[in-house]
């Protein structure tokens, strides 16, 4: 096939995927996608709804009526009924391999729900999982000494009876009464953003199995109701925390167990859970990821060059700015305390500011910036420099950036991790560029036009900003060194990265190299930091480990798939998602080495495409606690970009 012929097949892939995107952007501007249905969220969920059926059933039922509370139950158990795998354990996705924590929660939530007789044959075979994967041993070697799941968990197993309550951990969660600014001091035995879990988990142990030591039983009786304001504080006006499915649901269940069923938390959180069951009974593990979907499109769009214009040459806009703008936060945020500036996964009110999705939302402000008139500018630049800002100050110590708070760095989901640093090093390199022009003195960087959100200290504060942007600009470039050196230092001697909040399960520790390594390879091609070791061995890796028919990873569809760990990592079919970010990487770095490999990569995407299989989602993605999950724009999103970034770098545009 000659290569104008290629290229025009790739061009028609990739107007095809694009279409598809396309057509999933809601009316008002952006992608709400669609999250996957988990059995764990599920089997949460029902053990929260089951929970407070039994408590309720000799009283007034507040929360919903009593048929509306026994069909969500029971539609849920027969979603956890049909998705049991052959194994006899459940996976976190339908298309991921079983584990420990979900078969747990699965089982407890058939207990709860007075099903044990009815499903005596899926018990059986859960049974015989649990038994086969070391049973309590095996969840604690899951997890280590991250009490973050395993404590809930374990409660969970403890509330259906099925477990006693003198092995469930009992959680500080006393230490919650304390400052929020003391809580990275005070070595609490959870993750940062499990404040709630540990209080509602902490109760329900102390209500059920108090401590033998008087003094103790006391103090924590004492600060109960302190606790609870804390955890009442941090709940967003939809109820549910952080929009997450199985924290929410948690909370409500540990709260009822310590005989606070209608407390106004646990009945919050119950009404958010009964809004989100889907027709077939089960729940995803969040609402969904709306501003990291969009942020992603906009970006990936950038990439590929594939902005509309109008017939006169105007940019159009592909994405309501008005709206990226909305879902910042302006205020201090209430579950972690951080300050105003930063963007969390969702428009929904429980998303929390994190350092990816403030790095998307920047890189995305950044992209689009050439194609806004001087008016959309003056309205952007107090969300921008309050943007920046909030970003440079949660880079930790050792040059990288962490997920959500600075300074914590006891377990993994608190540490600063490559994927989250190279993205943010993507958007402060952007915003860099930009800001080099303010002493031409041009129009648009005269005045700042700020929304009625802004409160005035608020103005002020990002006015005192504006006035020193040359020390701003100066403070970009020594955080952008500083990252640089924590990917070169964090990079291994075989040359990849391993990120934080993506993985695969078919590799020891369920790591996934190829989103590490594309991700940080995009951050070294936007700095031009070419031509360097890290830089070379890396392209080696990437090209090293592509599958023989052109794909990376590991794609759910694979037949005969092998115990995780004990294969080659080249023998099989890959994803879309991880060949898409290969392509899109190896693709953006001026390497002829990497042609050929590339090559392969592009025409493996091209045939998914042409093969209709382009939109076959795999579970790459890690939610909290490593919790794994597949969005379904996903593989369309990083096609758009690959393909795109591909044929800028064959046609040389």
């Amino acid at each position: 096939m000659s290569d104008a012929l290629t290229v025009a097949r790739i061009e028609r892939a990739l107007q095809s995927v694009w279409d598809l995107l396309l057509a999933r952007r809601s009316l008002d501007g952006f992608w709400r996608g669609h999250l996957c249905s988990s059995p764990l969220a599920t089997a949460t969920a029902v053990s929260a709804l089951a929970a407070y059926r039994q408590n309720a059933s000799q009283k007034t039922i507040s929360v919903a009526d009593t048929a509306s509370l026994d069909k969500a139950i029971s539609t849920g158990i027969e979603y956890l009924k049909k998705t049991q795998q052959k194994d006899g354990g459940w996976g976190d996705t339908e298309r991921s391999r079983s584990n420990i924590a979900t078969t747990y929660l699965a089982t407890a939530a058939i207990h709860l729900a007075g099903q044990a007789e009815y499903c005596r044959e899926v018990l059986a075979a859960a049974q015989a999982y649990l038994k086969s994967q070391g049973e309590l041993q095996g969840l604690r070697d899951r997890y280590g000494a991250d009490q973050t799941f395993v404590a809930p968990i374990l409660t969970n197993c403890a509330i259906a009876g099925i477990f006693p309550w003198e092995k469930v951990p009992q959680l500080p969660f006393e230490l919650a009464a304390f400052p929020r600014a003391l809580y990275r001091f005070l070595r609490m035995p959870v993750v940062s953003y499990a404040i709630p879990a540990l209080v509602a988990v902490g109760l329900a142990r102390h209500k059920k199995c108090p401590s033998s030591f008087p003094p103790v039983r006391l103090i924590r009786d004492a600060v109960q109701s302190r606790c609870l304001q804390v955890a009442s504080s941090m709940q967003p006006g939809s109820g549910g925390y952080l929009e997450a499915i199985p924290l929410t649901s948690f909370v409500a269940m540990c709260l009822i167990t310590a005989g606070l069923a209608e407390h106004p938390i646990a009945a919050r959180a119950l009404e958010f859970l009964l809004r989100n069951q889907r027709e077939d009974g089960s729940w995803p593990v969040d609402v969904d990821l709306a501003t990291w979907l969009t942020t992603l499109t906009m970006n990936a769009v950038h990439a590929a060059q594939l902005g509309k214009t109008t017939s006169n040459g105007q940019f159009l806009p592909l994405v309501s700015l008005e709206w990226l703008a909305r879902c910042q936060w302006l205020e201090i945020h209430p579950f972690t305390g951080a300050a105003p500036g930063g963007w969390g996964w969702t428009d929904q009110t429980g998303a929390v500011p994190d350092a990816d999705d403030t790095a998307g939302a920047l890189l995305a402000l950044a992209n689009i910036w050439p194609h806004v008139s001087v008016r959309e500018r003056a309205r952007l630049w107090p969300h921008v420099i309050l943007g920046l800002q909030w970003l440079l100050d949660l880079q930790n110590r050792d040059g990288g950036w962490p997920t959500f708070c600075r300074g914590w760095g006891r377990f993994p989901f608190d540490r600063s991790a490559v994927d989250l640093t190279a993205h943010a090093m993507r958007a402060l390199h952007g915003w860099s560029k930009i800001l080099k022009s303010l002493d031409a003195g041009a129009e648009e960087f005269q005045s700042l036009d700020f929304s009625d959100r802004f409160a005035p200290p608020l103005r002020r504060f990002i006015e005192r900003l504006w006035k020193r942007r040359v020390v701003f600009r100066e403070r970009l470039v020594r955080a952008l060194n500083k990252g640089m050196r924590f990917l070169v230092n964090c990079q291994t001697e075989e040359g990849f990265w391993l990120p934080l909040w993506f993985g695969n399960e078919w590799l020891p520790g369920e790591a996934n190299p190829v989103y590490g390594t594309a991700r940080c390879l995009l951050a070294f091609a936007d700095m031009d930091a070419h031509n360097t070791d890290c830089w070379r061995r890396a392209i080696q890796w990437l090209t090293g480990n592509q599958n023989p028919d052109g794909s990376w990873g590991w794609g759910f569809w694979t037949d005969d798939l092998p115990p995780p760990g004990q294969v080659a990592y080249r023998d099989h079919s890959g994803s879309i998602e991880e060949t898409a970010l290969a392509v899109a990487a190896l693709s953006a770095l001026p390497d002829a080495g990497a042609l050929e490999t590339r090559i392969r990569g592009a025409m493996w995407l091209v045939q998914a495409v042409e093969e209709g299989k382009v939109a076959q989602a795999t579970p790459i993605g890690l939610y909290f606690a490593r919790l794994w999950y597949f969005e379904e724009l996903y593989p369309l999103i990083f096609t758009v970009e690959a393909l795109g970034r591909y044929l800028r770098s064959a046609t040389g545009h």
